[in-house]
């Protein structure tokens, strides 16, 4: 009796354990809940992959120099894991051809979802992934192109604006800090567009701004916005708001108000919390919180920072 032949692995980093049948250690680090982008970043001894294809476009990186991994997570490599400044010689099977990279640190490999691949590495490595929605992809493309198709590539060249990508997000997936949701959605978008300008088979027609958003498409925002300060807002609901892509609701947003949304959002959770600091006499943390700061600091510093004076002082003054 003839057995079918194995199916290769398809693998989804928005799974949990997406790659245990395929390398042979756990990623040392992995993003959660960045909403159609994920970082995962590797440390492997000497392996080969099996065939597979991604249900994600894929980017992966050869780090440059050993990565800073938060406390603990320094000894996670395990024995035989020597993370180096440049990465080694090995060979990729994409899309049905063969080619033997010499992966120096921060050369990049595109697989876009569903191609056929796999690879070996020769040493003990370090390296990134990170995988992109193709329906974001897509959804951006549609506005400049009849049909979006990213090209397969090699790790044999280094993409500054990419490698300044992979940092960010690696700097914000072992430290993060405020504003972090919308940081990471401006760089998925910055990230796609620059996919769909340089590695994709057709290319993008120039969009022409329009003057900014309309009348109507202002008021659904800035309402949506107002009403949901307490939430932490995120650019891609707000720009599904006015139906548009991210990239396009940033540019046409800046036109109409002349701030991005995320200053614009600092800026009305600020007036609020002055609002209320006149009006009520509920406590500063209780108002920080209402209007969608972390913590009473958090108002504290942005309040001084844009009106010269504290909450507090700024209530005793009104009272005096």
């Amino acid at each position: 009796m003839s057995l079918e032949p194995r199916q290769p692995l398809a693998l989804d980093y928005r799974q949990a354990n997406a790659t245990a049948e395929l390398l042979p250690k756990p990623p040392l680090l992995s993003s959660c809940g960045w909403n159609g982008i994920h970082l995962t970043v590797f440390g492997q001894p000497e392996f080969e992959t099996a065939e597979h294809h991604h249900a994600m476009h894929a980017i992966a990186y050869a780090s440059r120099n050993a990565l800073i991994l938060p406390a603990g997570e320094e000894d996670s490599l395990g024995k035989g894991i020597s993370p180096t400044s440049s990465c080694s010689v090995g060979e990729r099977w994409l899309d049905g051809k063969l080619e033997r990279e010499t992966r120096n640190g921060g050369e990049i490999a595109i697989i876009p979802a569903g191609t056929p691949h796999r690879c070996n590495w020769n040493r003990s490595v370090q390296f990134m992934v990170l995988a992109i929605a193709p329906e974001f992809l897509e959804a951006i493309g549609r506005e400049w192109c009849d049909r979006v198709e990213l090209v397969p590539h090699f790790m044999t060249a280094r993409d500054a604006l990419i490698e300044g990508i992979f940092s960010s997000l690696s700097d914000e997936l072992t430290t993060g800090g405020i504003g972090g949701t919308l940081l990471i959605d401006s760089l998925k978008t910055a990230l796609t567009i620059h996919l769909l300008r340089n590695y994709c088979t057709r290319s993008p027609q120039k969009f022409q701004p329009t003057g900014g958003l309309s009348p109507a498409c202002v008021k659904l925002v800035t309402d949506y916005i107002q009403d949901n300060l307490q939430q932490n807002l995120q650019l891609q609901e707000i720009a599904a708001i006015a139906q548009i892509s991210p990239y396009h609701f940033l540019r046409l947003f800046k036109q109409s108000f002349h701030l991005t949304p995320h200053q614009y959002i600092l800026q009305s959770r600020l007036e609020k919390a002055k609002t209320l600091l006149e009006r009520e006499n509920a406590s500063i943390a209780d108002i920080s919180q209402r209007v969608g700061f972390c913590d009473q600091s958090h108002l504290t510093r942005a309040f001084k920072r844009a009106f010269g004076t504290t909450p507090k002082q700024f209530r005793q003054h009104k009272i005096e």
